[in-house]
């Protein structure tokens, strides 16, 4: 059976970019995401990025499936008039666009929940309402630069250059915005009473990534009360993944197509592997930790397992894994990852013959149903007079309004 777990749900979204992937996220759990966009070519978000698609950004088909969009100038009275009554239709409002537009125009959350006070109001900016960053201008990479996420380096030309694996900032906010707002959905349907939330792009990448910083705050204290872990004698290392530098049973290696993560800092894996590959020799003679020995700093031992791990391929030492009950991980590329066996297994495409792209779904798995597919990106204004009609605005009214230019 088909299912759309947000099934009744009604959302209207007004955001640009990356904000939008608020909606997304609802609109893949089954809501109806009406998206509100300006006449003359909607969110921009269609000709930013790459690659480009059939002439448009996969930004767009990926951020923007599962929607109705909705041509509207609300800068015009008679246009804030209708978005005030897709507003009053909704149960839930995404802001995703500079602090002040939507209250300049009448249509802020104050005075729209004054009217509807069951109304979820969400508000996704970069920096958030407050502070002193609130009006600054930034893009995505702008959040996790701020949340110390992005790593600085220097090209062969001596140019600085900043490094960053994935966005957090922007891919994340989707995520803890949609947790909240159904959590506000749950409270609001209880009580009868909505709430406004002040989502930051930029504190969602701090987040994130809160072991790091939680680590260095810790390490301000005296080396008395903060220790290293005391499986590996002790010692402090850097907080976070750039601790795992001298890790020797925790540790990327090259395998001979590619590369594995190994993980067997517990002592039954380190033993479990040890057997499986028939050397007993590599327990050596130190008592091990029972958990968290990583062999920090054993460069004898790196070295043999360089050797010990060229001797198979990536695949094979997976199944080594599998069979011997050991953690050893595939190391793969956002190119090479669909090509991985086990994402072929869970993972299946949003086909590029009816999205425009081929797009990665909504990683959520109903046991014994299945979840009902969005639609694909809509082209600016194309169910307006769809979601118009349904609230009662005629042909002839419909006729005028375009006349006046308030819809697209």
């Amino acid at each position: 059976m088909t299912v759309r777990l947000l099934e009744g749900v009604r959302v209207v979204e007004f955001a640009l970019l990356e904000a939008g992937g608020v909606g997304t996220v609802l609109a893949d759990l089954g809501a109806d995401v009406v998206k509100v966009e300006r006449p003359g070519g909607g969110d921009y978000i269609r000709r930013v990025g790459w690659p480009f698609v059939h002439g448009v950004s996969l930004m767009h088909h990926h951020l923007g499936r599962g929607k109705r969009s909705v041509d509207l100038d609300i800068q015009k009275p008679e246009g804030a008039r209708l978005a005030e009554r897709i507003i009053g239709a909704s149960d839930i409002v995404i802001e995703g666009m500079r602090p002040g537009v939507l209250t300049r125009r009448g249509l802020g959350a104050e005075a729209m929940r004054a009217r509807h006070p069951a109304l979820i109001w969400c508000t996704v900016s970069g920096y958030g309402m407050t502070g002193p960053y609130a009006t600054l201008a930034a893009h995505g990479v702008a959040f996790d630069a701020w949340a110390g996420g992005l790593k600085v380096g220097t090209t062969e030309q001596g140019f600085t250059t900043g490094e960053l694996s994935v966005t957090l900032g922007t891919r994340v906010t989707p995520l803890l915005a949609a947790t909240a707002i159904l959590a506000a959905t749950l409270r609001a349907r209880r009580t009868g009473q909505g709430c406004a939330l002040d989502i930051a792009q930029c504190e969602a990448a701090a987040a994130v990534d809160w072991l790091t910083i939680e680590g260095h705050r810790a390490h301000l204290r005296p080396e008395t009360e903060v220790t290293g872990n005391p499986a590996d004698g002790g010692i402090r290392r850097e907080p976070g993944p750039a601790g795992m530098g001298d890790s020797v049973r925790y540790q990327v290696y090259r395998s001979a197509d590619g590369h594995v993560l190994f993980m067997a800092t517990e002592r039954k894996f380190w033993e479990q592997f040890c057997r499986a590959i028939d050397r007993p020799d590599l327990l050596g003679d130190r008592e091990s930790e029972e958990v968290a020995d990583h062999a920090l700093g054993d460069h004898r031992l790196r070295a043999e397992l360089t050797e010990v791990f060229l001797t198979r391929s990536t695949a094979e030492w997976v199944e080594v894994g599998l069979t011997a009950d050991v953690p050893i991980a595939p190391v793969n590329s956002p190119a090479t990852l669909p090509g991985d066996p086990h994402f072929a297994a869970r993972t299946t495409w949003l086909p590029a013959e009816e999205y425009g792209a081929d797009l990665l779904p909504l990683p959520v798995h109903l046991v014994g149903d299945e979840m009902a597919r969005p639609t694909p990106a809509a082209a600016p204004g194309r169910h307006t007079d769809e979601v118009l009609g349904d609230l009662g605005v005629s042909a002839d009214e419909l006729a005028a309004l375009r006349e006046a230019g308030v819809l697209g």
